[in-house]
């Protein structure tokens, strides 16, 4: 994890002495127990600042950390900036140039080099006579940031200097990948409390509609069937596909993982229970009713098989789009079409048609309206691409890591709890994505996923009002469409003359 080059800037005479140079290297040592024995992350950085100006016989030191969604530096940790307070091009100044050359470099008369930038002089009023900066290379050996010293108390920094925290940086790497370890885990801790969270709520709710509704039909059928046992069905007929619903996704997860079968379906086998309080009873007084529901169960627990056919994608995607907008239940979105006509997969059309559905509910799903959908379908040559691009607000960095992960949503289940498919915010579980990623394990396509996250809303938990008028942090509706979104990408290799095929 060393620094690659060292830059070839002199170093100035009056170099320390032996017994000066060792105690400056047993406070690296003491900095690396640090590293190893401090858990609280945010007080172990401030420790390791004030360390390196110690050791480093300096006015102050700081960390920029390099942002690859905006190619940017950031102050990370510093004597005296807060986080995040300065942002600069990755390229720009002293730290852009160490970050990009991957070069250690002293500067004994920075205002005198082109390389040094005043800007951030000017804006904390700090005056930089001398600097020595350090890239940071992790173990992956990618320039990560850089570690700088300003202001050498006595002199200017020396080559010894340089050495001294080149050391240094090799520690401060390690404590930056923990701490990444450790965003990461509590990550991963809050989306399976979410999971547990929405799984409850989706699965109970439609179970204790289901209960009350065989409960009423068991009545009903001691008493004979009255005028509104229709009405009884139906509402249990429609819990039971939202049961169906959630447990597709979960079987069409599990297949994939699992193509040899063996998936249990508890969900099914809990409503097949309720039922069988109804069937010892029920059977003689109303026997085709009860195997209309005995079968309706028993159809949702088949699965079919995969068959793979040559699709045309425009008349699919059409198809699509259509049954999204008569399912929008008013949403002013528009929905931008961009198809080849000529554009054909070999793949199973069920499959093709849920991963479409799926991926296009998600993208209204996190829209605001007056927003825009785009949904296009790209032939580069040796693969096709259908992309479904929404301008919403956006997914956190932290969340993009885990977008695929499992069965992930950004908020809180009670968020959208109340709130019907394809409405603002809908989204719940991360089912459709997990299940469009199984696919693709299965069936040889890619997905691909890009996302930039609405610079004013930055956390999860800051809210859109779901409409760009009611923004007030935009002027204009464009300033929302371009200012953030994501893009799904789900891409098949390209079956050479397929419209062809489909003709013949």
């Amino acid at each position: 994890m060393a620094a690659e080059k060292h830059d070839s800037t002199p170093s100035p005479p009056g170099s320390p002495d032996a017994g000066e140079v060792a105690a400056r290297y047993k406070m690296i040592c003491e900095l690396g127990q640090m590293v190893t024995s401090e858990m609280n992350l945010e007080a172990l950085f401030d420790l390791i600042i004030r360390q390196t100006t110690r050791f480093m016989a300096c006015e102050k030191a700081s960390v920029f950390l390099f942002d690859p969604f905006d190619e940017q530096l950031w102050s990370w940790a510093s004597t005296d900036l807060k986080r995040n307070s300065i942002r600069i091009s990755k390229s720009c100044g002293v730290a852009g140039w160490v970050f990009c050359s991957r070069t250690a470099l002293i500067l004994n008369d920075p205002y005198n080099d082109p390389r040094f930038f005043r800007g951030v002089d000017a804006r904390t009023g700090f005056r930089t006579r001398n600097i020595l900066c350090i890239p940071l290379i992790n173990s992956k050996q990618a320039s990560i940031g850089t570690l700088q010293a300003l202001n050498k108390i006595e002199g200017g920094f020396t080559g010894q200097d340089r050495e001294l925290l080149t050391a240094a940086s090799y520690y401060m790497t390690i404590a930056l990948e923990n701490a990444r370890l450790y965003e990461e885990l509590k990550a991963l801790d809050r989306a399976k409390e979410r999971v547990i969270h929405h799984l409850s709520h989706e699965i109970r709710t439609p179970l204790s509609i289901l209960a009350s509704v065989l409960g009423s039909l068991k009545k009903r059928f001691q008493t004979g069937v009255g005028a509104n046992v229709e009405n009884t069905i139906l509402r249990g007929e429609r819990n039971l596909g939202r049961l169906r619903s959630i447990q597709e996704k979960i079987d069409d997860i599990l297949l994939c993982s699992n193509p040899s079968g063996g998936i249990s379906s508890n969900v099914h086998q809990l409503a097949a229970d309720l039922l069988q309080e109804v069937l010892d009873e029920a059977e003689e007084r109303d026997p085709a009713l009860v195997q209309h529901l005995t079968d309706r169960l028993a159809a949702v627990n088949r699965r079919r098989e995969i068959a793979e056919e040559m699709v045309a994608l425009e008349p699919l995607l059409q198809a699509v789009c259509r049954k999204a907008e008569l399912s929008m239940n008013g949403r002013n979105l528009c929905i931008m079409r961009q198809f080849d006509a000529k554009a054909a997969i070999l793949t199973d059309r069920r499959i093709l048609e849920s991963v479409c559905e799926g991926l296009l509910k998600n993208a209204i799903e996190n829209t605001p309206d007056e927003g825009v959908v785009e949904i296009i379908t790209q032939d580069r040559g040796d693969e096709i691409r259908i992309v479904f691009a929404d301008h919403g607000v956006g997914i956190t960095p932290e969340n993009q890591a885990l977008i695929f992960s499992g069965f992930f949503h950004t908020q809180p289940t009670m968020r959208y709890a109340s709130k019907r498919p394809y409405e603002f915010n809908a989204g719940g579980a991360g089912a459709d994505l997990l299940r469009i990623k199984s696919f693709a394990s299965r069936l040889g396509f890619r997905v691909e996923f890009t996302s930039r996250r609405c610079q004013f809303l930055p956390t999860d938990e800051d809210g859109c009002p779901g409409r760009i008028s009611a923004c007030p942090f935009v002027q204009a509706g464009n300033q929302c469409l371009f200012s953030s979104g994501s893009s799904f990408a789900v891409i098949f290799p390209r079956i050479r003359d397929a419209h062809k095929l489909i003709n013949n």
